[in-house]
């Protein structure tokens, strides 16, 4: 894949990088070029949904169609989780894996890609580092987020966007 002028990868480029993400992991192994453009498409991810908490008020988004069945769910499977820090243990141990799964799995056939690995802020007042960040899967992203949006958590960021572009 070549990349233009201006760096990044061409339409034809992201086109190939899509159809090649859409096949089963099975046909890849560990190979590097597909890590890489996994990583570039998560890294994409993150800057836009960094973006659209700083631009938009979260309280009032909707990131997909189930955001209300998500939230449920989330908080009755999960009531006591802390969201504005998590702990990688409350997504990553074992014990929280065997809760994590069931959790995850109802939502296949509903949230397009929900076991997709997707880029997660630990402390939600904070963006995207490699400090504070941790891999989950789409569908953990997006009970997180829409939690951390419903309850007030992702207002700072918005916040500090808005003071940032009214000084």
């Amino acid at each position: 894949m070549a990349a233009y002028a201006g760096g990044g990868l061409s339409a034809v480029d992201v086109r190939e990088a899509a159809a090649a993400l859409s096949l089963p992991a099975e046909a890849f192994g560990n190979d590097p070029a597909v890590e890489m453009l996994w990583a570039m498409k998560a890294h994409q991810h993150a800057e836009v949904y960094g973006n659209l908490i700083s631009a938009v008020d979260p309280k009032f988004l909707k990131l997909t169609k189930a955001d209300d069945q998500i939230y449920t769910e989330f908080r009755k499977n999960f009531k006591d989780l802390k969201i504005d820090v998590l702990d990688p243990e409350d997504l990553k141990s074992e014990p929280a894996k065997e809760k994590w799964r069931p959790f995850c799995l109802q939502f296949d056939g509903v949230v397009e890609d929900f076991n997709y690995g997707t880029l997660l802020r630990l402390d939600c007042s904070k963006g995207y580092t490699e400090e504070n960040t941790v891999l989950a899967t789409r569908i953990q992203f997006f009970a997180i987020e829409i939690a951390r949006n419903r309850e007030g958590y992702n207002s700072v960021v918005y916040n500090r966007a808005k003071e940032a572009s009214s000084s």
